[in-house]
Order: structure tokens, then sequence, then C-alpha cells
């Protein structure tokens, strides 16, 4: 009775997908400004900064409704991936309440590879 591994990804699947749209659509009002000072500050094109849309808007639309949710999460984890990079380096420092400085960006990254390795479940558009 307690077995549930489908209802276990379809809640793995909302609550990454609800999270980030949360970021999306903070971006989408707000704009992208300052992912754009942190990409180019490493060097890369300005333009990548808008991929943040389709990471944070797109993929976890895709990921809530289970649609392609392997690719929309491999575009996810890439997308935390850069995230983690640009806004923090890599850099082991701590936050001010004592946890890594970038654990929820990695949260959300591990949360994408747990979809790519997973799957949708039987509670999606496309489950097989």
């Amino acid at each position: 009775m307690l077995h549930q591994p489908d209802i276990a990804k379809l809640l793995l699947r909302i609550s990454l997908g609800v999270l980030i749209l949360f970021h999306g659509i903070h971006k989408l009002i707000y704009g992208i400004d300052g992912v754009t000072a942190m990409i180019t500050a490493d060097g890369l094109p300005a333009f990548l900064a808008y991929g943040v849309y389709i990471g944070e808007l797109i993929a976890p639309i895709f990921i809530i409704l289970g649609l392609y949710a392997r690719v929309a999460a491999a575009v996810l984890a890439f997308n935390m991936f850069v995230a983690i990079y640009a806004a923090y380096g890599f850099s082991l420092t701590l936050s001010k309440y004592g946890g890594l400085a970038w654990e929820t960006p990695l949260l959300f990254f591990i949360m994408s590879i747990l979809v790519i390795l997973l799957g949708s479940g039987k509670y999606a558009v496309n489950s097989k």
C-alpha cells in the first residue's frame, strides 16, 4: 500500500515544476538584467541569458504536465548547472544560515536529475 512510485514521481514533478516556475514568472515580470550581468561577467554573450526563459518557464510546464519530462528536466538541470556556476562559481562558501550558499539551485539540479532517471510515471501526458 505504501509503495506508490507513480504518485512519488508525480509529486516530484509537480514540486520541481511549480517551484522553478515561480522563478521564471519573476524573471518574466522583472526582467533578466541580473542574469545577463552574471553571464557577461563570465565572458559569455549576453543573448545566452534568454535561455533562462526556456529553463525556468517552458521546461517547468513540461515537467508538471509530464510532457517530455526527461528532456525538460535535462534542460532544467543544465540551467541549474549554469546558474550555480554563474552565481556562485561552485565555491564552498556557507550562507548566513550555515548551509551551502548554493544549496537551493543544487536541490533543483538534483531533483531534475531524479526526473531524468525516474521518468514521468503513469500520471503524465505522455506516460508509458
